[in-house]
């Protein structure tokens, strides 16, 4: 499909079809990473939007180590009401990558994206059952994918509930949609070699850790910042603390203008990170994908303990 655009390059609602100009419209809508439960109270329903559940559910395995389950069942139990479920475990990431969650090639992603009913004219809002860090890593594949008209709800659905909104139970099926014309957008991503030439000193960057503090002390990458995903949100309702506690959480980030790289275990809690720095301005930001997963899979890889 090819939209008609204004000389912005933005979609022109004026000269789409109907259904169209309603999710450029809606799109248009979006205030940037985050919408409230209002918001999207408001916009329930609406042509163009579609929720997304992907919750994963994180599980402790008989010998003690931390292992990660589809939170598909989690969904079912209950979700917003049209949401669809995305399953991180797969197809949003790729199950033949050598470390979990890698993420997976623009075809792969375009054919898991329009099994939740996704195409050029649709509006996302994606929210979890955890801190937001699932949520995020979603948000930040579809932006590097090049699909902008994508959010994150704000607490997720421990705010929407603790609120008293609506809940339903079971499978929604998603509409057949086309695939998305998609290509990887260059700036999303750091590899091993990027993470690297910062540590060498080769290119400027701030490392930043998205890890949990105990995961933090006991291994980062040298010289890194430590900004738990955990430490992101409200304890009680899940949403990002207010503008000016991130900044202070951030402020030895935000001091310095070097390009930020956030990486943690896996890439997810980096996600939230990246999100964020988002709200605070920061458009520089890359996402080491492989995090420490990879670069721990080095003995010769240098890594600092507190």
């Amino acid at each position: 499909m090819t939209f008609a655009t204004d000389r912005s390059g933005q979609a022109d609602p004026e000269l789409l079809p109907a259904s169209d100009a309603r999710g450029a419209a809606l799109g248009a809508a979006l205030a940037g990473p985050l919408v409230s439960t209002q918001w999207l109270c408001d916009h329930l329903g609406s042509d163009g939007l579609i929720v997304v559940d992907a919750t994963v559910v994180a599980a402790t395995g008989a010998d003690g180590r931390v292992g990660y389950l589809s939170g598909a069942d989690r969904y079912r139990d209950g979700h917003v009401p049209g949401a669809v479920f995305a399953d991180l475990l797969d197809p949003f990431s790729d199950p033949a990558g050598r470390f979990p969650f890698t993420r997976p090639g623009a075809d792969a992603f375009a054919s898991a994206a329009a099994a939740l009913g996704v195409d050029e004219g649709t509006t996302v809002v994606i929210y979890d059952a955890a801190v937001g860090q699932w949520a995020s890593r979603l948000w930040w594949l579809f932006r590097s994918f090049g699909h902008d008209r994508v959010a994150v709800l704000d607490g997720g659905v421990t705010k929407w509930s603790g609120e008293g909104r609506p809940l339903e139970t079971g499978d929604v099926a998603p509409r057949r949609v086309d695939l998305l014309p998609l290509t990887e957008l260059p700036g999303y991503w750091s590899d091993r070699n990027d993470v690297a030439a910062v540590l060498s000193g080769d290119r400027t960057g701030t490392l930043v850790c998205g890890a949990p503090p105990r995961d933090f002390a006991a291994r980062h990458l040298p010289g890194s910042v430590s900004a738990p995903a955990v430490r992101l949100v409200d304890r009680e309702t899940n949403a990002f603390l207010p503008l000016a506690e991130l900044r202070d959480l951030f402020a030895d980030v935000l001091s310095s203008t070097d390009p930020i790289v956030t990486y943690c275990g896996g890439g997810i809690a980096a996600a939230a990170d990246a999100l964020a720095l988002a709200l605070l301005g920061r458009d520089d930001v890359s996402v080491y994908d492989g995090s420490l997963n990879e670069w721990a899979s080095d003995p010769e890889a240098p890594l600092a303990r507190l």
